[in-house]
Order: C-alpha cells, then structure tokens, then sequence
C-alpha cells in the first residue's frame, strides 16, 4: 500500500507546497533485499570504553566497512560510539566532541548507534551519566532526519562478544522503521552469543512457529523468518486455512489450523511441533485481534459477546498459556527464543482501547515475568509496533490515519516487514544476550513513552 502524502511531498510542486506550508517531509526510508550488503558504505567509530579497540573488527566480521580515523570530508553511512567509559555527568560533552563534527557529513538514511553499560549495574556517578545517554539518543534520533535512526545499546560487563548481531540489525536497512530504542545485551541471563555460520542465513537449520501467519503482519514474519533460513510452521484459525495454506506452501513451510484459545490448544501445538519438527527454537506470538469500544459501552452482550474478554483471550492468555505448556513439556529446543507482539497502545494507551492495550501491556509483563526464569539459554523478548500500514488500518478513516501516521520522527507510517525484521533479530542464535527487551516499531513516535 503506497503512501500518498509521501508521493505528494516527493513531487517538484509537493515540496514547494509542504516547505512553504512547514509540513512534514517524509524521506524514503532504504528497507534490506534479500542479498544487499548489511551497510552499504563506512562506519565511523569512536569513544573510549570496553568495546573501543574492538568495534572495527566486529564490523569487519560482519561484512560493515569501518574507521576510526575521522580526519578528511569522506561522507558516512553510520556512527558508532562507545560511550561506557563515561563516568560522570561532566564527560557528557563527550558526545558532543564525537556527533557535531559527523552529522552533516552522513549519508541518506544514516544509522547512529550509541553504546553503554545498563545503569542499574553500576553505581554512583557512572549511573547518572549511563542514564543521561537515554536522552540524548532519542533527542537526536528526533533531530537526526533524512531517514536516520538513533539507538542505545546498554552492553553489561563481560557481553561485550554478544554485541554482533545487534549492530547488524541497527546499522542496516532491517531497522528502517526502529529509532530512539534502547536494547539491553547481557543484563538478563546470558552474556554470551550463540554461534551464526551465516549472516545472510542466520536461522538455517532453525524452526519457527508464528501463530496469525496467514496475512498481514503474521504473513510477513514467516516470510522474512524464512528468509533467514528458518523452517516456519504457521498457525491460524480455521477461517484462514486457505490463506495460511497458500502462505505456508509458498515458503515451503507447516501448518496448523486451531483457535489458539482453545482448551487443547496448548497441547496440540505441543504434539504438532515435536513429533513432526522434533521441537522448536523459535516462538512468534503474533496473532492478535482488536474489539474497540469505549469502556463506558464495553459491557458484554449477547450478540456482540464479551468484547473484553475476547481480546485478553486472543491476544494474551493464549500466548502465555502456550508459552508455560511449551517450556515446561521442553518442546522448546536450548538457546530458543520467545517473541511477542505487543503495541504501542500497550505503552501509551489509547481512546476505545482498554481491552487491547490491557493485553498488550500484558504481553510486556510477560517478558518481564520471565526474562530473569527461563534456563538452556531461552530468550524473551517483544516488538511494540506503532502505526504500521495494513489492510486493517487502511480501513481507518482518511483524516485520522494520515494524522496517525505523521506522528512519529519519520513522518510516516511503517510496514509489516519493519516488524517481521526486528523479530528476525530477536530470533537469530546470535541474540542468546539480547533478552528482556521491548522494542518499539513506530518511528519513533512522538506521544508515548
């Protein structure tokens, strides 16, 4: 589905009308192809800290050209700094030092990633300046424009190895639509990264349900999880089993046609999944409905039924139901992973939604139930998608979905495969440090948290 304003503001008449009226000008945001380099141009890296000497060389592992040396009028497709040897608030100007001189010399669509150590493993002054590195990330990320992203990645002492497949992610085009993010590495669980033989492919050999994968969102996370290499068993409802079929047997995939709020359901996806797949390493809960109505007109009724209920059932006692009945039948292989679909309306809330943020909201509590329980090296973590264009919010009003969409650093809205990509870093065996995390899909929204 295009986006009309973008293609208005890109036309020579556009651009006149939208500079002289001062509205938003959304850049064309570069999203990764099957087969493009991970950054496609140089990386400049700085700062002093635990990961300074060794940044270059994990960039050159990853394929991501590097240098530290700053010095000439070369342009840059993305900054690195190391900031986790800031240790109190006055070296703050640390930051300035390194950006200012940088900024007007990147590329389109540029990444900036900040590193730092979790404030809530260090003490006294370096804790004060490791959280002021929030504030300043998600300034610039709302300053940086022409497509740009800012993010800050807390790296705890002694996972300074696990940092690979999160500077891959951030600093390439899979992160289109991710800005102002703060990741987590190392500070729940594991301090250590699993094995990826390729970056390319860095789920072969892996299996991965995803429960809505007949269209949308669902669709598209198994299209990009299979991508990457994975064998992906779709799960959808009955009155999607054709399209669900359809998807499955382009990806050469599995399926399961159940309603995951069934009584059995958590037993049947157990059985599917270890007598044909052996187990499973990767768990997508994406399926997901809404039933909006003020809460002041939300009262059950015998032809609507419970509008409430229906969506705490769907879209958070089933996953949570199917995520214990999983791990405690060990269906979930070691170093798996469990991801969520959560919502910006679970963070900020929204009109009409107590039902749908409830349970979104939920499934962050989810993460945070279990980000510190599970064992074998099993992650959790969740994507909180903002306003992301589908044939559902295609259906919303034209005023209201062109204000919606505007609303975030990026002036637009973003696509299913934004989403799909953050879940395919999730998955990755090189993310068995990066757990506990919710990351908002939402280009950076300008309400909220």
């Amino acid at each position: 589905m295009s986006d009309l304003y973008q293609g208005f503001t890109s036309s020579t008449i556009g651009k006149q009308v939208t500079r002289l009226l001062g509205l938003p000008q959304p850049a064309r945001l570069e999203r990764y192809a099957d087969g493009d380099p991970l950054v496609d141009g140089t990386v400049a890296v700085g700062g002093r800290g635990r990961l300074a000497e060794s940044l270059v060389g994990i960039l050159d592992s990853l394929g991501i050209a590097a240098v530290t040396d700053t010095t000439g009028d070369d342009s840059f497709k993305g900054l690195v700094l190391d900031a986790t040897g800031l240790a109190s608030s006055d070296q703050l100007v640390e930051l300035r030092d390194f950006f200012t001189p940088l900024l007007r010399r990147l590329d389109t669509c540029p990444r900036v990633v900040v590193i730092g150590t979790p404030p809530e493993l260090v003490k006294g002054e370096e804790r004060v300046a490791q959280r002021a590195l929030e504030g300043f990330t998600r300034s610039l990320g709302k300053e940086i424009g022409r497509g740009g992203t800012v993010q800050l990645v807390y790296v705890a002492e002694g996972a300074e190895g696990a940092v690979h497949s999160t500077l891959a992610f951030l600093l390439s085009p899979k992160s289109a639509y991710v800005s102002g993010q703060v990741v987590r590495i190392g500070a729940h669980g594991s301090t250590d990264a699993g094995e990826v033989g390729d970056w390319l492919r860095p789920l072969a050999g892996r299996v991965a349900m995803v429960t809505g994968a007949s269209r949308g969102i669902g669709e598209q996370i198994a299209r990009v999880l299979h991508r990457d290499g994975a064998t992906v068993v779709g799960v959808d409802v009955p009155q999607a089993a054709s399209e669900l079929q359809a998807v499955m047997k382009e990806i050469d995939g599995d399926h399961l046609v159940l309603d995951i709020t069934a009584k059995d359901a958590p037993q049947r996806i157990a059985r599917h999944l270890k007598e044909k797949h052996g187990g499973v390493d990767v768990v997508v809960h994406n399926a997901g409905i809404t039933r909006d109505r003020k809460l002041a007109n939300m009262a059950a009724s015998a032809d609507k039924g419970d509008r409430f209920e229906q969506v705490i059932a769907v879209n958070l006692t089933a996953p949570e139901q199917i995520t214990r009945h999983l791990l405690d039948e060990k269906v979930i292989n070691d170093n798996g992973s469990i991801i969520g679909v959560a919502s910006i309306a679970g963070i900020a809330g929204n009109v009409g939604q107590t039902n749908y943020a409830a349970s979104k909201a939920g499934v962050i509590g989810l993460v945070d139930s279990l980000a510190d329980e599970l064992d074998r090296g099993i992650t959790i973590n969740a994507v909180a998608p903002g306003f992301i264009i589908t044939q559902m919010t295609a259906a919303v009003p034209f005023a209201t979905r062109e204000v919606g969409q505007r609303l975030n650093a990026m002036a637009q809205g973003g696509l299913p495969v934004d989403v799909a990509e953050a879940i395919a870093w999730y998955a990755s065996p090189g993310s068995t440090a990066v757990n506990g995390n919710v990351v908002r899909v939402c280009g950076q929204m300008m309400l909220g948290a």
